[in-house]
């Protein structure tokens, strides 16, 4: 029903649906780019590191491009170094807009060279050996498909009380990997967006008609939804209003009301609908602080 509401109104009011990032042709035969952006949890980078050094793809056929944040660190180039040895790394830091995700996972871009880009966040956890052989071979079975979409589970290691809400198949950079040729079309993300910018990459997405698959046969780890407190949805939130340059004021009217639409589930029992209506609450504050032209807020 969003989706279908989002095109009736692109319909009406069509718009330029490209990002920010000026994507550079795929080279060396890479069939495969993995883009992790971070800054600091480096014990969470080392897992998702691990899992990487146990596929069983061929090491000349992906890379795995490492973003830091804030120019990087010496700890950051170390992890780096010392994963070379078993992966093709290469360690971009970024150079600007520090905090912005929209930014971090543009230069991630700009610097990787594979036909298929599959992004990933730093503490997601990829637990079958064949994860990387078995997307490629999905893309080649399926040549109609811009993107595939694995199956996530909710990671425990850190959870008390075994809270597991975790939405199966959701177009993340938490793991979702895409034709390159769709990142160049839309041109990436938004470099204004401070979190959720993967979310406004698959609004353009859908808009512009292109289309995914659900994959069970793959499976990926990741924490399920925890939202500490109001930052980072506050900066979400702003990060949206911002598109009022970029979309349709009806379109993004409606965008912002489905950002927001969990605020009241706080009111309700239970730990997902508290997690979930803390980010609605967040979310529509950030959206009045930058109404309102109150200062702005930063998450990163």
């Amino acid at each position: 029903m969003r989706e279908a509401l989002a095109k009736f109104f692109y319909q009406r009011f069509p718009f330029d649906l490209r990002g920010d990032c000026q994507v550079p042709p795929s080279c060396d035969g890479i069939k495969l780019s993995c883009i992790i952006n971070f800054y600091g949890r480096l014990d969470l980078l080392s897992g998702i590191l691990c899992s990487l050094v146990q596929q069983d793809l061929p090491r000349d056929r992906f890379e795995v491009v490492l973003v830091e944040d804030r120019g990087g660190t010496e700890a950051g180039r170390a992890l780096a170094q010392q994963f070379s040895a078993s992966l093709p790394v290469v360690y971009a830091p970024l150079t600007r807009n520090f905090g912005s995700m929209g930014t971090s996972r543009n230069h991630g871009v700009a610097h990787s060279r594979g036909d298929l880009l599959l992004f990933l966040d730093d503490d997601t956890v990829l637990l079958q050996p064949d994860f990387l052989s078995t997307l490629l071979g999905e893309f080649s079975r399926h040549p109609e498909v811009d993107a595939l979409v694995p199956r996530g589970r909710a990671s425990f290691s850190l959870i008390r009380g075994r809270y597991d809400f975790h939405e199966t198949f959701f177009m993340t950079s938490r793991c979702t990997a895409y034709r390159r040729g769709v990142i160049s079309d839309l041109g990436g993300f938004v470099d204004q967006f401070i979190g959720q910018e993967d979310v406004e990459f698959v609004i353009r997405f859908l808009l512009s008609g292109r289309c995914s698959l659900n994959c069970a046969g793959l499976e990926y780890f990741h924490p399920p939804l925890l939202v500490g407190n109001f930052r980072k949805p506050m900066a979400v939130g702003q990060s949206f209003f911002q598109l009022h340059r970029r979309y349709p004021v009806l379109l993004w009217l409606a965008v912002l009301a489905n950002c927001s639409r969990h605020a009241p589930l706080y009111l309700l029992p239970g730990r997902r609908n508290r997690e979930m209506g803390r980010f609605g609450i967040g979310f529509l504050a950030g959206v009045l602080a930058s109404l309102f032209k109150k200062k702005g807020f930063q998450y990163g």
